[in-house]
């Protein structure tokens, strides 16, 4: 056969010339990776969907766990306030009797001293229950949220790329409106961060 009578191209015998292995690992057509790449998605998404599913089941049964727990929770805390009361009445009704019969003080003294204690155990308990009160306000959560434009001190924050960090930044306001503190949309005043 002559070159002139040649009219096979160059890549024709470039695919006869190959051995069979090579033919094999040869990326596959269009269609065929349109149909592998929706099959991955189907199988990603039903995946995702499965995950989702799950989840939802681990929280609605976290929830069901929880009330339950409160509830329970509840009750045996009543139930302690009321044997702790109890128990308190009665530890200080024996400190009365002791203090009257054995040391000889006189009925209102040691009454006084009980009341006294109970007075110091209450104004404690209450200083720190307030104390622990503050943490109730997500003193942190709600800066950054004014600092992301959300919440009723979102004119007060710097914004997001600001320098100035966002606790200096609701410093600076409690002390400008230490005197005339900001309202809400219904005039009711916003507690600073």
């Amino acid at each position: 056969m002559s070159e002139a009578q040649d009219t096979t191209t160059p890549g024709q015998h470039g695919q006869a010339d190959r051995d069979p292995s090579e033919r094999e690992t040869a990326s596959p057509d269009i269609t065929e990776a349109l149909r592998e790449f929706s099959a991955s998605g189907r199988a990603g998404f039903k995946a995702a969907n499965d995950v989702f599913k799950a989840l939802r089941i681990l929280v609605a049964a976290d929830f069901a766990l929880a009330r339950s727990a409160f509830g329970r929770t509840l009750a045996l805390m009543a139930v302690a306030i009321v044997f702790g009361a109890s128990s308190w009445l009665l530890l200080m009704a024996a400190l009365i009797v002791a203090l009257t019969t054995g040391l000889g003080w006189s009925w209102t003294m040691a009454l006084l001293l009980t009341a006294v204690v109970s007075a110091i155990a209450t104004a404690v308990a209450a200083w720190m229950g307030m104390r622990y009160f503050e943490y109730t306000r997500m003193q942190a959560s709600r800066r950054q949220f004014a600092r992301l434009g959300m919440g009723e001190l979102a004119d007060f924050m710097p914004d997001v790329d600001s320098h100035e960090s966002a606790e200096a930044a609701a410093e600076r306001v409690a002390d400008a409106t230490s005197n005339d503190p900001v309202k809400k949309g219904l005039g009711v005043d916003v507690t600073p961060p």
